[in-house]
């Protein structure tokens, strides 16, 4: 029987949190009876530097429970750090571990099947919802529209999957390797490259708290994966800027042509258009070149991604 850990990062969950070590309890203690994992298990909580009273719950649940864990990061580092943080944690002690989020809308009766595809000798195992029936209708569509979006990029990323994974020791190793500072873990994963599989489940509706993921935070979320992993929309600038220029010299062609014509009336609308229209395209150009620069800056500071306070195991 292999060891399993749940990492579950946390920022302000003090609402939920009670709810979601009870059932996860239940769960990992009915696999260890079945003999399906090692009496070893663990759930392991991450604190990503909540300002509530999530690390003192975590204390206490692992007071009373020897299944609880508890990392506490030194300040907030946002959910991918702190979930790598945890996954890391983690990788010295189990031979698999299943990330999920601690709002309850991840099904956990989807980790059976996971342990089953890793027993399969699958190295990751991806949960993927399977539909977005509990979505709004704004969020449905950028979501998909995301992931084509990405898809149509070349990044390999697989579609309706968040960070709802299960990963072998020996995965986890290989994501060690990769040392981005600007991290986008559904990007990073497909990239390891061993044999994966795919569990679908259905997404509940938040138990209670509020989403960590306002519409503010999965724009910039989105962007992040974007610049992190492909350089196309630099590409595409170059092919923009291309194109404006041999439309310019049409443009100072029929300029020419009026000119000794006589037909000399220039129209203001035409030059205001395009005044507008190429200063919008420069200030566009300048702000992604800008992005990909300040991501360079970033990387090459070499800053820790995380730093792990306390650890109760």
């Amino acid at each position: 029987m292999d060891t399993l850990y749940l990492v579950v990062p946390c920022y302000n969950e003090e609402e939920v949190l009670m709810e979601t070590s009870k059932r996860l309890i239940v769960k990992v203690s009915d696999l260890i009876k079945k003999e399906t994992i090692s009496e070893k298990s663990k759930i392991v909580f991450v604190d990503d530097g909540s300002k509530d009273k999530t690390w003192q719950i975590i204390e206490s649940l692992h007071k009373e429970n020897g299944l609880i864990s508890g990392i506490k990061l030194s300040r907030n580092r946002g959910h991918q750090n702190a979930l790598l943080a945890g996954l890391m944690t983690a990788k010295e002690h189990a031979d698999m571990v299943i990330s999920l989020d601690a709002d309850l809308q991840d099904d956990i009766d989807a980790i059976d099947k996971f342990i089953e595809e890793y027993y399969k000798g699958n190295d990751v195992v991806y949960g993927v919802r399977s539909s977005r029936e509990t979505d709004t209708f704004f969020k449905r569509n950028t979501a998909l529209g995301f992931y084509k979006f990405m898809t149509a990029l070349g990044v390999d990323i697989v579609n309706n999957h968040a960070d709802y994974r299960l990963m072998s020791k020996r995965a986890l190793e290989g994501l060690a390797s990769y040392r981005e500072i600007n991290l986008f873990l559904r990007g990073i994963v497909p990239l390891i490259g061993y044999k994966s599989s795919v569990v679908t489940y259905e997404r509940a509706e938040r138990f209670a708290g509020e989403s960590k993921y306002p519409l503010k935070k999965m724009l910039a979320f989105a962007f992040d994966g974007i610049t992190s992993f492909s350089i196309k929309p630099i590409r595409l600038i170059t092919s923009l800027g291309f194109t404006i220029f041999v439309l310019s010299l049409f443009t100072l062609a029929y300029s020419l042509i009026a000119k000794f014509t006589g037909n000399t009336v220039s129209g203001w609308t035409s030059i205001v258009s395009s005044i507008w229209l190429l200063g919008g395209i420069q200030l566009l150009a300048l702000g992604i070149i800008g992005e990909y620069i300040g991501k360079i800056y970033t990387e090459v500071k070499d800053r820790p991604r995380y730093i792990i306070d306390k650890f109760i195991n």
